[in-house]
């Protein structure tokens, strides 16, 4: 009824004298017309007379009873006030305000979608973490999010694609197969480990894999390898990758691509558990490398260069970011002809441009806070519309167990995995309480809340909701033969216990709209909250089974449509919705 109350509004408007065009548009642009807060103030309402009132230079009251008799003109209204400095609340008529009950029951699954995203594309692109060990739980917070925008967004109309960016070229994958090459070893090299090396169990166990799998022979001059090592931590672990490469070269390619395969497949298996796929996964290595003229990244070098962007000063080439917004400009190519990680970024954010999308959304840690302006800088100077990026922020999540908190370090070998935390907690209220707060707020995890019985609990609060409604179902079927069809003493207004539960059922869409557009999940989590809080005051006030015939048949085919509602929120965060408990 939101469109056909919007109908009348956009009539009324276009009466008014002296509103020029322009204008018109811009009251249309910005006024809303929403489900009212609480029922007392009817169930709709417009701030529109407010925001024509600074254009028309009017009392935004007086406005209002000009369009207060315009809607009872109307006649499709049951009763229209004004109230407060312009607003007006309507009542809709019985049949229209339960139709919403109706609708639900017939949409299923459907209710609260849209087409509002219809031909266009988004890719999102989130996780992303270096392949050199298990995902732990800090990763879970951004893993949750990325996957719920893009069941929001999916249900939105938009065509998603979900892309891990595997960097699979760098730095960190070298520390990684040094890291298995010393497991491997150990016994030759004395049980020597650098200081710098990943330190966690499945190291050896990616070790104790290999050598199961491929024949091992014995190092040729092993203490050469670790001799005069230099003691500060970082040079150590660069000098010991470059003696391995040099002297080990056959057997350090087997066991760089046998350690990453080894994490990777950890990795996938760590989000399908966790309730998250991906379309795609590209490897930073098929940028290509720089000594191939027609690679990826030397094609997006070249672009910025051809454009005065990129420059070469002491023997490496930067690119000015500064003129972006940027504290100074940035490295592509450092002077000894090695890319930076920034280069392969460039070349890859072009890639996924050229491949159509209208919008791109990276899911990044707030750490990389200060990234944004240089890839903004970038995809300009290649040609295109920097608008086309978004950029959303996961602040890290805190893990509290027992009142203390939990250690994430994945190079120290000290983590939580996201592997331990499904195990502890399950996947639904693991993915609830990361999607609990604004994604880019600090949040505090209470593993020993996320498991409570309670109401405190808001996992277990919400799907109890769910679960005592189909209690209430498989009660009502143990004597009927099928489910009811109709709400007759809801709709005739003879029963009118429902109506608050009607009426929050009847904000769900926007809630979705609103979620889809902000990019929020945790909207639709704050909408579940107080939907279940009103179904079970509802469910407490009201002995639901033992009314009369008629009531039930209502009541259960209202709480059908509830029941829908949960599990659809529910399922736009990727979380199962619980049955029994």
């Amino acid at each position: 009824m939101i469109g056909s109350l919007n109908e009348e509004i956009d009539g009324f408007l276009s009466s008014l004298v002296g509103l020029e065009e322009t204008a018109l548009n811009q009251i249309k642009d910005r006024y809303s017309s929403t489900v009212t807060d609480e029922l007392s103030k009817g169930h709709l309402t417009t701030n529109v007379c407010m925001i024509a009132a600074s254009q028309l230079k009017k009392n935004p009251k007086e406005l209002a009873g000009e369009l207060k008799k315009k809607l009872i003109g109307s006649g499709k209204f049951e009763n229209v006030e004004t109230a407060g400095p312009g607003f007006i609340n309507i009542t809709l008529k019985r049949e229209d305000f339960i139709y919403i009950i109706e609708s639900i029951n017939v949409q299923k699954s459907n209710f609260g979608s849209s087409d509002h995203g219809k031909g266009q594309s988004i890719q999102i692109e989130f996780v992303s973490a270096n392949p050199t060990g298990p995902l732990h739980v800090g990763h879970g917070r951004g893993a949750a999010y990325g996957d719920a925008i893009g069941r929001i967004l999916k249900s939105s109309g938009y065509k998603v694609q979900k892309e891990y960016y595997i960097n699979d070229a760098g730095r960190q994958i070298d520390i990684l197969t040094a890291s298995v090459f010393i497991r491997i070893y150990e016994e030759e090299l004395e049980s020597y480990f650098p200081k710098n090396a990943y330190k966690g169990s499945y190291i050896s166990d990616i070790a104790q894999l290999f050598k199961a799998k491929h024949k091992t022979n014995n190092l040729i001059d092993s203490k050469e390898l670790i001799k005069d090592l230099p003691q500060d931590e970082e040079k150590e672990i660069d000098e010991l990758i470059l003696r391995i490469k040099n002297k080990q070269n056959r057997i350090w390619i087997d066991i760089k691509s046998f350690a990453l395969s080894e994490v990777l497949q950890t990795i996938r298996t760590d989000l399908e558990n966790f309730n998250v796929s991906f379309d795609n996964w590209f490897s930073e290595s098929s940028l290509g490398d720089l000594r191939n003229d027609d690679s990826k990244i030397s094609l997006a070098i070249k672009l910025l260069e051809s454009k005065g962007l990129a420059y070469e000063e002491n023997g490496a080439i930067w690119l000015n970011t500064i003129d972006s917004g940027d504290d100074k400009n940035r490295v592509l190519i450092r002077d000894d002809g090695r890319a930076t990680y920034f280069a392969s970024d460039v070349a890859y954010h072009k890639d996924k441009i050229d491949r159509g999308f209208n919008k791109l959304i990276n899911v990044w840690g707030a750490d990389h806070h200060g990234y944004i302006k240089r890839i903004e800088a970038s995809i300009r100077g290649l040609g295109f519309d920097e608008e086309k990026l978004d950029v959303q922020l996961v602040q890290f999540a805190n893990l509290y167990k027992d009142g203390n908190k939990v250690k994430m370090s994945t190079r120290s070998g000290e983590f939580f995995s996201l592997s331990d935390l499904i195990d502890e907690i399950g996947t639904d209220a693991a993915r609830f309480y990361y999607l609990s707060k604004q994604a880019d707020q600090h949040l505090d995890f209470d593993l020993n809340l996320a498991k409570a019985d309670s109401k405190e609990n808001m996992f277990y609060y919400i799907q109890y909701a769910h679960a005592r409604i189909c209690s209430l179902q498989k009660k009502y079927m143990n004597e009927n033969s099928s489910m009811p069809m109709m709400a007759d003493t809801i709709a005739n207004g003879s029963y009118k216990n429902c109506d608050k539960l009607i009426h929050a059922m009847s904000k769900y869409p926007n809630v979705v709209s609103r979620a889809s557009s902000s990019l929020q999940p945790h909207l639709i989590i704050f909408y579940l909250k107080d939907f279940a809080h009103s179904f079970h005051s509802f469910y407490n006030d009201n002995q639901v089974l033992t009314e009369s015939k008629d009531n039930i048949e209502a009541i259960i085919f209202c709480l059908n449509a509830a029941k829908i509602v949960l599990s659809n929120g529910l399922g736009l965060l990727g979380i199962k919705p619980i049955e029994k408990m």
